[in-house]
């Protein structure tokens, strides 16, 4: 019965998740679009900075932006915070449901760098703060002050982060890792920059004082920044579905190419509401990087890799495949699993019969071959020629 509930219970915190983060997403992207849409006009108030016209839902609007108070502030001020706060409490409560409860089976790498449970969460929840501490620094430091040269230096620690916990963590947990990372560094821009310095300046309007010009440009300076992490944090949130994204030996690589190509995808539309000429190029780019990692993933999967070995294939490809199957995940992907504490099999799938494991032949190839992604975490060994058996047995079909 407690299995059937934490399924519940990661289905609707999973739920809550997804929406919230359309929300936050949506407001972000929408306030970008509208801040790089302002003109100036004849008839705006002094304090005005710029406004903008637009059409929905059958009315019109008037969008105008003070980057002072008008002569009268309003008695109600809409906050955009808690879709933030939402989209990072339900995220962290899903690493919690999922990673740091099942950390045997998603973080600890068997094969690799062997930890007790605690000591995976810990790594795992130091790596979060530092991720945040070490961000923040720089971009309060005098680097802070040139984009490229801030831009490059986050990339690159965001690089050495993502191939450090490749090296530490089993390849699904690594990745969502450096997703939980990212994300946190976008929440604790809204929680830690961009709410307490907007709250500080509209404290100064209220009293009759200048506000510091620091607290505006700080505040849309990570409000840009998250702007510029959405795409690839997204992708890592779905990424877990899709190993050939992750359970690679490159995978770190694929995620600096994501993080390059959804600033290109950016970058397109910021340019374009800002009504200068629409960047077409960036499309072309970031095709190309985009079938570069397809080769990094490929190049990195457990066949490729090792596509000299000699492959352990006999006549009877298909019996062998189907007993490999059954000896090696039908430990946990059965009726009644055998695994201690797992009481249902791993998102419904079954593997102890052969008509079941010869329908789902593509996703044993994709998990097995294509892939480090199962067994997770090598709790189970299975060699390179056994991988390369599955690939044999599905090209053989």
């Amino acid at each position: 019965m407690i299995d059937l509930i934490l399924v519940w219970a990661e289905m609707l915190i999973r739920w809550l998740h997804v929406i919230a983060g359309v929300a936050w997403i949506g407001s972000s992207f929408y306030f970008i679009a509208l801040d790089l849409s302002l003109k100036p006009g004849k008839d705006l108030p002094k304090e005005a900075y710029g406004q903008a016209w637009q059409v929905h839902g059958g009315g019109f609007y008037n969008m105008v932006k003070y980057l002072v108070a008008p002569e009268r502030m309003p008695s109600e001020l809409t906050w955009f915070k808690w879709e933030a706060y939402a989209t990072w409490l339900s995220g962290a409560a899903l690493m919690v449901v999922i990673y740091y409860f099942g950390a045997e089976l998603y973080l600890i790498d068997f094969e690799g760098v062997y930890l007790e449970p605690w000591q995976a969460v810990a790594m795992s929840l130091g790596g979060i703060v530092l991720g945040w501490a070490v961000y923040d620094v720089i971009c309060r430091s005098p680097l802070g002050r040139s984009t490229g040269m801030l831009a490059g230096f986050v990339f690159v620690f965001l690089m050495v982060m993502s191939w450090g916990y490749a090296q530490i963590f089993a390849p699904r947990g690594a990745f969502m890792q450096m997703g939980v990372m990212m994300g946190t560094i976008m929440a604790a821009n809204v929680l830690m920059v961009i709410i307490p310095g907007q709250r500080k300046v509209v404290a100064s309007l209220m009293a009759g004082e200048d506000p510091d010009p620091e607290y505006g440009r700080r505040g849309k300076q990570r409000s840009l920044h998250n702007n510029y992490l959405t795409l690839p944090v997204v992708l890592v949130m779905i990424g877990g579905h899709y190993p050939v994204l992750y359970a690679t030996e490159y995978a770190w690589v694929i995620l600096g190419l994501v993080l390059v190509i959804g600033g290109l995808v950016r970058h397109f539309f910021n340019t374009k509401h800002k009504g200068d000429p629409a960047p077409w190029w960036t499309w072309g780019a970031a095709g190309v990087l985009m079938a570069l990692a397809f080769w990094v993933g490929l190049m990195g999967s457990p066949v490729m890799k090792n596509a000299g070995d000699e492959a352990m294939v006999s006549e009877d490809l298909g019996s062998d495949a189907i007993a490999l199957v059954v000896e090696r995940c039908g430990i946990c992907h059965a009726a009644q699993p055998e695994w201690d504490g797992m009481a249902l099999p791993p998102k419904g799938v079954i593997l102890d019969h052969p008509d079941a494991i010869n329908r789902a032949r593509k996703k044993i190839a994709e998990q097995a071959a294509w892939s480090d992604a199962m067994p997770p975490g090598g709790v189970i060994s299975l060699t390179t020629a056994e991988r390369q058996l599955l690939a044999a047995w599905y090209e053989n079909r």
